[in-house]
């Protein structure tokens, strides 16, 4: 491999020829060999976002020349379009700060910047860097990221599957089955009553993540080292968050506490608590599903889910409910995540929070697997989901619960009684009512309805 030198203020470092990277992305890259997880690309986006908007803030407030400021920009938005793939090569676990990955950026902008130019007129720190601190452009760079990943991808796919469960409540509501509680038989309810339970999971959750967004819409720029704004000119914290709105289209503004924005990072671990009420929904409703499904003799048989591979390699014929497991192992990796997210935050020592790197990952992560999971869970379960009629119909009528419609006529005592007479001489509870005398074969047909209990 082919080597060039570059250097920073602790001397000279060898880096790969054909990366843009310079000294210090070398150094971190060499000292962290720790696990697989590189920084987020969502992360690596949304500082190419902030680094063109620092560009243009700078400009605006005369710090910047134009000819600089368009080359940083231009270098930031091939970032954006993936052109600079491959140069960003850092590890998550490294300092809390994320100070090298924000070198990282400065230093690919800044060469590949003078590469376009065909003369040196970038530094990494004195140009890209200018107005900023790795301080406030890593937790800057998280808001930005985790909002834009909510509104591109998990939004999208939390709203695919509302309208999926929209179309099948409809589509079931005259649908009458048995209910169930603690796992036993309960009063009956119709399929689309119960799904309907299940949309409006999703539309709570969704009301509870967009609400959540409101701390993250913060931007720490400006407060640079400490909070204190120290080397940025008046007024650049609102211009650079002004700027980074009008690239996003998203309602960026600045923090209106510096101090706070640097060393605190509940914004991040409120919203990921929503992400976490969402996961909990989904591993409801997997559940559910997959317990519905369960057979297809030996189980409840309620409904049909896709078959969509084997499900065994010694058991011909086996299918099992895997978009439903999947779901499920989502629900707990965020789950985990979560905890991740609050240990995390809890450690702003001081004037910064340095577990940011481990916050990008998680949250992101987060995001990732649950709009990933959704939208297959989507796609191959619930799209292709029917009921039973037979079988819900035969779990209605042999449902003991149903007894319920009786209790206005004969009162609990006499309705318990019923129940337990039908149970346990497995006869029904028209026999068991004419047994004790309660009813009559007619009365008991006149009253008995359980279509009409829901």
């Amino acid at each position: 491999m082919d080597y060039r030198i570059e250097h920073d203020t602790m001397g000279e470092v060898a880096v790969p020829a054909d990366r843009l990277w310079g000294a210090q992305t070398q150094r971190s890259y060499e000292n962290f060999p720790i696990g697989e997880e590189k920084m987020p690309d969502d992360l690596i986006r949304a500082f190419a976002v902030l680094k063109r908007a620092c560009a243009a803030a700078n400009a605006r407030l005369g710090k910047l020349d134009e000819k600089r400021s368009t080359l940083i920009q231009t270098a930031c938005q091939d970032i954006l379009e993936g052109k600079l793939a491959g140069h960003f090569p850092l590890s998550v676990w490294q300092t809390g700060s994320g100070t090298q990955t924000n070198m990282n950026l400065n230093e690919v902008i800044a060469n590949y910047g003078n590469s376009l130019a065909g003369e040196k007129l970038l530094h990494p720190n004195d140009h890209v860097n200018m107005s900023q601190s790795s301080n406030d452009t890593f937790p800057t760079a998280l808001h930005i990221s985790a909002v834009t990943a909510v509104h591109q991808r998990l939004l999208p796919a939390l709203d695919a599957m509302t309208a999926c469960l929209a179309r099948l409540e409809e589509e079931n509501r005259d649908v009458v089955k048995t209910g169930r509680t603690h796992l036993q038989d309960a009063v009956p309810i119709t399929f689309g009553q119960e799904i309907s339970g299940w949309r409006s999971m999703l539309d709570h959750a969704r009301t509870m993540i967009v609400s959540s967004l409101d701390g993250l819409y913060e931007l720490a720029l400006g407060g640079t080292a400490v909070g204190t704004g120290l080397n940025a000119p008046a007024g650049f914290a609102e211009a650079a968050a002004e700027e980074a709105a009008n690239l996003t289209d998203l309602p960026f503004r600045t923090a209106d506490n510096k101090f706070h924005a640097l060393t605190a990072k509940d914004a991040l671990a409120f919203s990921h608590g929503a992400l976490k009420a969402l996961a909990a929904n989904l591993m409801k409703i997997a559940n559910d599903v997959r317990w519905l499904a369960s057979g297809p003799r030996c189980g409840l048989g309620e409904i049909f889910i896709p078959e969509n591979e084997p499900g065994s390699s010694i058991m011909p014929g086996k299918v099992n409910p895997t978009q439903c497991e999947a779901l499920t192992m989502v629900a707990v990796q965020v789950m985990g995540n979560d905890t991740v997210m609050g240990l995390a935050a809890s450690q702003g020592n001081f004037e910064l929070n340095v577990y940011m790197p481990v916050l990008a990952l998680n949250y992101l992560q987060s995001v990732r697997l649950l709009a990933d999971g959704m939208d297959s869970f989507t796609r191959r379960c619930l799209e292709g989901l029917t009921p039973n009629r037979e079988k819900m119909a035969e779990n209605l009528h042999r449902s003991l619960m149903t007894v319920t419609a009786l209790t206005p006529l004969v009162g609990y005592e006499n309705g318990a009684k019923i129940a337990k007479k039908a149970h346990k001489e497995d006869i029904s509870l028209k026999e068991a009512a004419v047994a004790l005398g309660l009813f009559t074969p007619e009365a008991f047909d006149e009253a008995f309805h359980p279509e009409k209990m829901v």
